[in-house]
């Protein structure tokens, strides 16, 4: 295993982290026997979040029970955006992740302006990560987001030490913005390396993203040992003419068909989440997460099932998206 720098925090991680969502679906054992295998493996490196169900619960109580938590550096993230609301998250996940203190606590899924002012008002939650940075409980303020425009319009007065976003073979936008990141030294963490599960071959999915010396640490998710042990051998380097071969049909049987989250399609004239829907879609049909990411579907004000094919979203698509077609997909998984 190779580390790198995690930009300001100076936390020196490895370059394959471990992403906590998958977690979901093992038994404590399982996930007691996945953290012995990462320390084992050389990673250091555990990103988790208090929407992800047991998993900061599994996570913490399989550290205290092989006595490996100061073999790891902790990352959670919360959805909260007020003060009360963080200061609660905050203290549930050092509960939930049995430590006094966790490395890098993150604003969990950040995308829009209006989010941003609330959070960082005088009742905002970033006062609470300041407090509970000051008072021990946290050491490093982090920042994940989805939405490529949103990140642009703060990465020049960035108050946070890390950045997650997803980056893979397929979603390359935020290239520029990860080169300002290690500009500014800030730590950049990378979400969704197999595309949400769509790029079956993790070798170059990890080669591709640890080829770019902007990034820090990749978090592919895992729930097997085996996935554990396949993902710490993979390092930087040049593609062999197979592996080059693999990209290019990625590229274009993926690329005409893939959602990025960028959010071009909204404001829906019915008011659906369209990037929501196809990210829980993915989560049941690839993840094999389907409790999970059925509950998370469910709290969408508007689902699929919304759609009136008016075609507005089509129009805005800069990557020409059947979407119409898709919400009818994601329809039938859900069954609404």
């Amino acid at each position: 295993m190779k580390y790198r720098t995690l930009g300001k925090t100076n936390l020196i991680v490895s370059e394959v982290g471990f992403g906590g969502i998958p977690i979901q679906r093992v038994s404590q054992k399982e996930a007691n026997d996945l953290i012995v295998s990462l320390n084992k493996n050389g990673i250091n490196f555990i990103d988790t979040a208090r929407g992800y169900t047991c998993s900061e619960e599994y996570i913490g109580k399989a550290l205290k029970e092989t006595n490996l938590r100061s073999e790891f550096y902790l990352a959670t993230k919360s959805m909260a955006r007020t003060y009360e609301a963080m200061t609660n998250d905050i203290n549930a996940s050092l509960t939930n992740l049995q430590t006094d203190v966790i490395d890098l606590y993150q604003i969990h899924n950040l995308s829009s302006k209006k989010d941003y002012e609330t959070l960082m008002g005088d009742n905002g939650a970033y006062k609470a990560l300041l407090e509970a940075k000051a008072a021990g409980k946290i050491k490093n303020i982090g920042l994940t987001s989805h939405s490529l425009d949103f990140v642009k319009t703060i990465i020049d007065n960035y108050p946070f030490d890390t950045l997650q976003f997803p980056y893979n073979i397929i979603e390359r936008d935020i290239e520029e913005v990860f080169e300002k990141a290690k500009e500014k030294n800030i730590g950049v963490i990378v979400m969704k390396p197999l595309a949400g599960g769509a790029i079956d071959n993790a070798r170059v999915a990890l080669k591709f993203i640890l080829n770019n010396p902007n990034v820090s640490v990749a978090i592919p998710g895992m729930a097997m040992i085996a996935e554990v042990e396949q993902n710490a051998s993979i390092t930087a380097g040049e593609y062999n003419e197979t592996e080059n071969e693999y990209i290019e049909k990625l590229i274009l049987e993926l690329g005409n068909d893939f959602c990025r989250r960028c959010g071009y399609c909204l404001p829906c004239t019915q008011g659906i989440n369209i990037p929501s829907c196809f990210l829980f879609e993915g989560y049941y049909t690839r993840y094999n997460l389907k409790g999970w990411a059925a509950l998370r579907y469910q709290t969408l004000e508007k689902t699929a099932k919304d759609c009136i094919e008016c075609g507005k979203c089509l129009e805005r698509c800069p990557y020409h998206l059947d979407i119409i077609s898709k919400l009818k997909k994601v329809k039938e998984v859900f069954g609404k």
